[in-house]
């Protein structure tokens, strides 16, 4: 079987509520990698997996340090013959953005695939463990090398540069608005519609410190005040 890295940070995915009819009212980040690992079985018929605990964030709260964790751990993990690719659990706050930016500054052409949650593991009907079992099996299949950071949720696999957040509360929360979809997953079986035509944008160095570029939205009726 294929040996698949997956680095966890956090988000819904590994959030607690008091009670699994709770979806909105929880603790994300609360529970460990093992906890998400040991709720997904099949996952011993995908991939041998080793798990690391990278951050326990809800992704609203990340910074830039993470990133370059996120990214020096990767870099480690692609000069590794043992490991044929990358799965990182996150949050889907910020998830869109880790994507892109892991998307330009790893190099390598090991599959490294994002995944994520809109309920909490203690939920009923949480979507975390079939989001993480499809990730798996994305990062595990040869279909994914070469495509660069790619996003698998809700049985849909997603580039990083298309992928954006529609929706704070559906569990199809992750859209390409412009091209679609690259490919899906279906009971275990990976299909590629298309593939990654710009695998990366540019390659950045990883750097210690990045300038401060502040983002300020413009609307009807602005002034200087908010800047």
């Amino acid at each position: 079987l294929p040996r698949i890295a997956v680095l966890a940070t956090g988000g819904t995915i590994a959030g607690a509520a008091p009670d699994a009819a709770s979806t909105a009212g929880y603790q994300a980040g609360a529970l460990g990698v093992n906890f998400l690992l040991d709720a997904v079985p099949a996952l011993a018929s995908v991939a041998r997996i080793d798990a690391e605990q990278v951050a326990s964030i809800d992704s609203k709260d990340l910074a830039l340090p993470l990133w370059n964790t996120l990214a020096a751990r990767i870099d480690a993990l692609m000069a590794d013959p043992a490991i044929d690719g990358i799965v990182i659990t996150h949050g889907t706050d910020t998830l869109e953005e880790t994507a892109y930016a892991l998307h330009l500054v790893v190099t390598g052409d090991k599959p490294v695939v994002l995944t994520a949650a809109m309920r909490p593991a203690t939920a009923l009907s949480s979507d975390g463990p079939l989001n993480l079992l499809n990730a798996v099996t994305v990062a595990a299949h040869p279909g994914a090398r070469g495509q660069g950071v790619l996003v698998a949720f809700n049985n849909r696999i997603h580039g990083a540069r298309d992928v954006v957040k529609t929706s704070t509360y559906a569990v199809d929360a992750f859209q390409s608005p412009e091209l679609g979809a690259l490919g899906w997953v279906q009971d275990g079986r990976v299909e590629f519609a298309r593939r990654v035509t710009r695998s990366r944008d540019a390659c950045l160095a990883i750097a210690a410190a990045w300038p401060p570029v502040e983002v300020v939205a413009s609307y009807a009726g602005v002034t200087r005040t908010a800047v």
